[in-house]
């Protein structure tokens, strides 16, 4: 179940992390917040009817149905988070910005809603498979405060963040967006991890130390045969009805064992200590430390794949088609596209390479009992007992064990052939290379594209499509065209230029300065077929009636002189000279250009 959720949580943290508020809701509110509502009740229904008396009928089957109810409601969160643009309506939670981390957490909340809905409808046939008189209320902040473990590192490493944002330290901010800080947040989640996390597990989890008396003592003595400790607690997992164990914290100071009531009544002390020895495993081969390499190898991917795939759907077609079609901003679809691409590789890195390694990290630690006692056999047994008390799930799989039946024969081929124990071993490892490999390779790669070509190809789109957003919704304010025609031209685009100061000057025909612009791109474009020297020499020289400036004065001249009006073009020259003497040397080899060409037509040619 653990494990599951995690995938689930990840998502929803991802989406609301990388998402941002938009300047205007895409659904009015009228609209967007009775749609939550209804989804809100849809889901509430679909899950009553998941786990209906029919379809429920033993712990199997319960687990399977929360499975199906929480991945739905993970599918209907996100849709409804940029549907009814849940992140507009929690925004001002964060005070003007300072605190974002406020907005994320009640972003968060309305996910629990969700999630509450599913509890709520499972709690009738939860009680009735495992014999629970536990109250709704119970029920569901037990499962609240199971579930609030794995978001709770992202919580407060976010607050931590936003905290050393108000520190009135000059470049702090600037240190936050570089390089090292994201050796800063491994390091700091690391300490956090080593240190504070494991206890304020166990106080959310409700766990309680196990008592002193004979099979604390048994286990305490087989932890020293091993050279190995922890603190043994009692895990109320399902009201401890779930046979299961775990182990938590990298420093041995800090190391929790975690043991299920329902699992110490159903083995016997050679089977618990088989379990144990698996737990031990996972110890003894740093599986713990290796969990957040893994997970510290997709941070670095998201951070280096980032900027490539913002260039890349900036510069492809079908993204300008479906912008055009959704009818919203170039920003907030480029983002729920890069957002959903980078959400689509952490549900493929967690669910199979994170997959794969979990996996073969609970079969290396199934091997642990071979070092410890020297046979499987005890540790098979347990297996078969969890197996009949679980609904015969022997066969089984899932994305992150190998199914009970699966262990079981691998145990029992190790134990004819210790081989396959070391070739196991040596298959983690060689993993776990190319795994480094790879993602340094990768992210050193994807940090050292060239994206020069396409940085400057996707400027230019980008600045087209988010002017005529500004002149769309502000159509009576000409300047917007006129800075789209100025951007235009500055990046060698004097089609979309000219039709660009062409629409502004219908509705600005005194501006100085725009028909200062389209005069000089109709004396100037390098495609000929856009020249004009006549209409420029109109246009410049009303802009230099209204004001006499060095630069307007020069595009006056060059139409003057484009109109083989030389001796007036020299005189206008001297003129701009004389009032912007800052650039004396660029009229003295304009005036040059004007005594030594010729413009004939649309073509420049040497005298």
């Amino acid at each position: 179940m653990i494990y599951n959720n995690i995938i689930y949580f990840l998502a929803v943290a991802f989406v609301i992390s990388v998402s941002t508020a938009p300047d205007q809701t895409w659904l009015s509110p009228w609209l967007g917040v009775p749609l939550f509502a209804l989804l809100l009740f849809a889901f509430s229904l679909f899950a009553k009817k998941l786990f209906s008396p029919d379809r429920v009928i033993s712990s199997q089957q319960y687990f399977a149905a929360e499975k199906k109810a929480s991945l739905l409601a993970t599918a209907l969160y996100i849709t409804s988070f940029f549907t009814c643009d849940l992140k507009y309506y929690t925004q001002p939670l964060s005070w003007d910005n300072t605190w974002p981390t406020l907005t994320n957490l009640f972003s968060l909340l309305l996910f629990f809603v969700f999630l509450t809905l599913m509890w709520l409808r499972a709690l009738p046939r939860y009680q009735r498979i495992f014999h629970s008189s536990v109250s709704r209320l119970d029920f569901v902040c037990n499962n609240i405060r199971t579930n609030l473990t794995i978001i709770l590192p992202w919580l407060i490493l976010s607050f931590f963040f936003d905290l050393l944002n108000t520190v009135p330290v000059t470049g702090m901010k600037n240190w936050l967006n570089g390089i090292w800080a994201e050796l800063f947040v491994f390091v700091a989640f690391l300490v956090l991890l080593i240190i504070l996390f494991p206890p304020l597990i166990l106080r959310l989890w409700g766990c309680r130390p196990m008592e002193p008396g004979p099979l604390r003592e048994s286990i305490e003595r087989f932890f020293r045969r091993q050279n190995f400790s922890a603190k043994i607690f009692y895990w109320p997992l399902f009201e401890g009805r779930i046979v299961t164990a775990g182990v938590m914290g990298i420093v041995a100071r800090y190391r929790y064992l975690l043991l299920t009531p329902a699992l110490l009544s159903a083995l016997e002390q050679e089977e618990l200590e088989a379990v144990l020895a698996h737990e031990i495993g996972h110890v003894k081969h740093y599986h713990l430390v290796l969990y957040l390499f893994l997970f510290f190898g997709f941070s670095l991917l998201a951070d280096a794949i980032f900027v490539p795939l913002y260039l890349f759907f900036l510069n492809t077609d079908w993204f300008y088609q479906v912008l055009g079609w959704s009818r919203t901003s170039i920003d907030t679809l480029l983002n729920i596209f890069v957002a959903a691409s980078i959400f689509v590789l952490m549900l493929l890195y967690f669910r199979f390479l994170f997959g794969y390694f979990i996996r073969n990290f609970e079969r290396q630690a199934d091997l642990h009992v071979f070092t410890a006692q020297k046979t499987a056999f005890p540790l098979i047994r347990s297996f078969e007992k969890i197996v009949a008390m679980s609904g015969n799930i022997r066969d089984k799989k899932n994305w992150h064990h190998f199914g009970i039946g699966e262990r079981i024969d691998f145990l029992e081929k190790c134990g004819h052939d210790p081989k396959y124990i070391h070739l196991h071993n040596w298959k983690v490892y060689g993993s776990l290379a190319a795994y480094f490999f790879l993602i340094s390779i990768g992210t050193w790669s994807l940090h050292h594209l060239d994206t020069k070509k396409l940085s400057e190809q996707s400027q230019t789109r980008y600045a087209k499509v988010r002017f005529e957003e500004k002149i769309e919704q502000d159509p009576g304010n000409s300047q917007w065209l006129k800075l789209l025609g100025d951007v235009m031209l500055e990046r060698g685009k004097e089609r979309a230029a000219l039709h660009a100061y062409e629409k502004a000057i219908q509705s600005l025909p005194v501006s100085p300065e725009l028909m200062n612009n389209l005069a000089w791109l109709l004396l100037t474009a390098e495609d000929h077929s856009l020249r004009d020297s006549v209409r420029a020499l109109v246009l410049a020289r009303s802009a230099a009636r209204l004001s006499e400036q060095g630069y307007i004065l020069d595009t006056f001249a060059t139409a003057l002189w484009a109109n083989k009006r030389i001796e007036e073009a020299v005189a206008m020259t001297r003129k701009a000279a004389a009032i912007d003497q800052e650039n004396i040397a660029y009229y003295q080899e304009r005036l040059d250009t004007f005594q030594q060409e010729a413009w004939e037509g649309d073509i420049l040619r040497p005298e």
